[in-house]
C-alpha cells in the first residue's frame, strides 16, 4: 500500500508543479520595474507594412513578463471588431494595435483591457497611417 501511495504521488507531482506555476502568473506583474519603453520605429514600420489606412496605437505596458501575458493581451484585443492587427513585443514591453481608420481609439479602453490581463499601461501614442 505504501508503494502505491508513493507511485501516485510521483505521477501527480508534475500536475502540482503546473498548478503552482499558474498561481505565480497571478502575481508576477509585481516583479517588473517601472521603466518606460522607448518608441521602436523599425518595428512600427514592419508592423504597418501592407496595412493601408489605419490608426496605430503604440502602447507601453508594465508587467508583461511572459508569453502567457502576451497571448492574453492578443486575445483580448482580437475580440474588438475595430482591431485589424496586433503585435505584442514581450522583450520591449510594447503592444502595437492597428485599428480601422474610422475607429474611436480610446486610451481608457486600452488601459482597461490591459489591466484586465494583469498589466498596466504606462504610455500610449496613436498614429494615423
Amino acid at each position: 500500500m505504501h508503494k502505491l501511495s508513493l507511485i501516485l504521488l510521483l505521477v501527480a507531482a508534475p500536475g502540482f508543479a503546473e498548478i503552482a506555476d499558474q498561481h505565480d502568473h497571478a502575481t508576477h506583474q509585481h516583479q517588473i520595474s517601472g521603466q518606460q519603453v522607448e518608441f521602436d520605429e523599425p518595428r512600427l514600420n514592419q508592423f504597418t507594412n501592407g496595412l493601408g489606412s489605419a490608426q496605430i496605437a503604440v502602447v507601453s505596458v508594465l508587467g508583461m513578463v511572459c508569453d502567457f501575458c502576451a497571448r492574453g493581451i492578443e486575445k483580448t484585443f482580437k475580440r474588438d471588431k475595430t482591431v485589424t492587427k496586433i503585435d505584442v513585443d514581450l522583450g520591449n514591453g510594447q503592444v502595437l494595435i492597428a485599428y480601422t481608420p474610422d475607429a474611436l481609439v480610446d486610451r481608457q479602453d486600452i488601459e482597461k483591457k490591459i489591466l484586465a490581463n494583469g498589466q498596466n499601461v504606462t504610455d500610449v501614442l496613436v498614429k494615423k497611417i
